[in-house]
């Protein structure tokens, strides 16, 4: 059946707990990520707000959305040395003029390289950033104490900044990850078996079903983020965990042993796959019926007749592309009859038309439900991505950065998305794929069938979430969940010395047969030449 709406839901849920018998307000520790990543953490800490719980967050005194004082949670607000870079308002717009540059020289070696380069410099920076949040907080003996004074139930974290890990392990406290991405990967390969014959890898944008070509691919890409994970990132919370642990303590350990994994994932857009019994899916948790737009939104949106709207939003992370970017984007949208609400933050495009509304900001969920929005133009991040598809508007795919690549890719596979390279965009390219989705029919019967089948699940996805949070509080955890393969050294869990064993076996026997006979025919040859003789 399908689930009700999402303000209903939270309703009904929230009075059942709030006025019935036997509910308990939880101590929940948040360490969030910033910027989109905050807009799912936050919506959680809201509803646990109202279901009785008390939420603190964990945040720096420069985090971008992270308010410190809000009515749904308390804050402690640690002071950095010095701001972290992804706290920097220019740093992904910096970022992405610098990837994109990048990626105008091609698919050359040098272009990989210089890729590969430029990303592994910041991702080991951010990390290193990071990991002394955590020397700001264990140096702090007053404030150790007060957290474990404060006996908290559990920690919630975004584990792709893994901060959280290491706090609640030293306050021995269970925890629950929402998560889609860890420290250098999608969060599947650190806790659930990931055959890359049809799993793709993250950072590499193929389908479950590959040809050998893309296998290949596929196969270099796991090595490439194991050798990033090793010696990249791991190392700068590895020196941590040498530091305030006992001996022998691994952080790799550490961030498998999570109790819950709260993963942003559906199967109606993820790929099939192996999972876990402590994996559980809430993909598209944020996602709710539309509200009413503001008048003068509305009335614009209205005016486009029956041509109806084309959205379009980058996202909370890149303030604008580069104007001669802009400026294709801008001339294509001036020769649609349909009218454009554009989320715009940059300079503004100077072949800008009638037809196009720029705004700062813009009720992305409220838009898409509008039933006159036709197409979103998205980079397709995460949450865009869930909510057009539970609206089921069609996309075409500017992917600018990091998962936004493999994200529309599943779109696109499933036919409800068109994807064009932003390095090689044009007015007449960006034109077309624009009409091609509003004309053929199969974009959005298409994205409406993943709607459909998105939508029809026993529970809501946020309700999902919050029960098994209530879960770990209630029963301090959820070791019987989880495997111990984790700890296990990497030939033991191939089962390489039980193969190395048995082939030992195997090698044995077939020599003892071959030497018994070996043995049995020469007696036998003694034997029957003694008789001749």
């Amino acid at each position: 059946m399908r689930y009700l709406p999402l303000t209903c839901v939270v309703l009904a849920v929230t009075f059942a707990l709030l006025g019935g018998p036997g509910a308990h307000g939880g101590e929940i520790l948040v360490f969030p990520v910033d910027g989109s990543h905050w807009i799912n953490m936050e919506l959680l800490i809201k509803v646990l707000h109202a279901r009785g719980h008390k939420v603190t967050v964990v945040r720096t005194s420069t985090s971008w959305y992270i308010n410190e004082d809000s009515p749904h949670y308390s804050s402690i607000t640690i002071a950095m040395p010095e701001p972290m870079s992804i706290e920097k308002e220019d740093y992904f717009v910096n970022f992405l003029v610098k990837m994109l540059e990048i990626q105008k020289e091609g698919a050359s070696v040098t272009a990989f390289l210089s890729f590969y380069s430029e990303m592994l410099t910041a991702l080991s920076k951010m990390h290193e950033e990071a990991s002394q949040l955590v020397v700001q907080m264990f140096e702090n003996k007053d404030l150790m104490q007060s957290l474990r004074d404060t006996k908290y139930d559990m920690v919630l974290l975004d584990p792709g900044i893994p901060i959280g890990v290491l706090v609640a392990h030293k306050l021995k406290l269970p925890t629950v990850f929402n998560v889609r991405w860890i420290t250098s990967g999608e969060g599947h390969f650190v806790v659930a078996p990931s055959p890359v014959s049809y799993v793709p890898t993250t950072g590499c944008a193929v389908p479950d079903k590959m040809t050998f070509s893309q296998r290949v691919k596929n196969m270099f890409h796991y090595f490439l983020n194991m050798y990033i994970d090793s010696f990249v990132v791991s190392p700068h919370y590895e020196r941590l965990v040498e530091k305030y642990f006992e001996p022998g303590t691994n952080f790799y350990h550490l961030l498998q042993g999570t109790d819950i994994w709260l993963m942003r994932l559906d199967f109606v857009f993820e790929f099939p796959r192996p999972t876990m019994p402590n994996i559980v899916y809430i993909g598209g948790f944020q996602c709710k019926d539309s509200k009413p737009l503001p008048k003068e939104l509305e009335e614009f949106v209205q005016s486009s007749g029956e041509h109806g709207v084309v959205l379009m939003s980058l996202g909370t992370l890149v303030k604008g592309l580069p104007l001669e970017i802009t400026n294709e984007i801008a001339a294509a949208f001036a020769q649609l009859p349909q009218k454009v609400v554009w989320r715009h933050q940059g300079e503004r495009p100077t072949t800008l038309g009638n037809n196009t509304m720029l705004m700062k900001w813009i009720p992305q969920n409220d838009l898409l439900g509008h039933p006159k929005v036709k197409v979103f133009v998205a980079h397709g991040g995460t949450n865009g991505v869930y909510e057009s598809m539970y609206h089921g508007v069609p996309i075409v795919g500017l992917p600018l950065l990091f998962d936004q690549f493999e994200n529309l890719l599943r779109m696109e596979t499933r036919g409800a998305a068109k994807v064009l390279e932003v390095t090689k965009l044009t007015s007449q390219n960006f034109l077309e794929a624009i009409q091609d989705v509003l004309l053929n029919p199969s974009y959005k019967n298409n994205m409406q069938q993943l709607s459909s089948l998105h939508r029809d699940k026993p529970m809501h996805p946020l309700d999902t979430a919050l029960y098994w949070i209530e879960y770990v509080i209630k029963h301090k955890g959820a070791a019987h969940l989880r495997t111990e393969s984790y700890k296990m050294p990497w030939y033991s869990y191939h089962s390489l010395d039980v193969i190395s064993f048995l082939l030992a076996i195997l090698f044995l026997l077939a020599t003892i047969t071959v030497a018994s006979i070996h043995f049995f025919c020469f007696k036998l040859c003694r034997k029957q030449k003694t008789k001749k003789d």
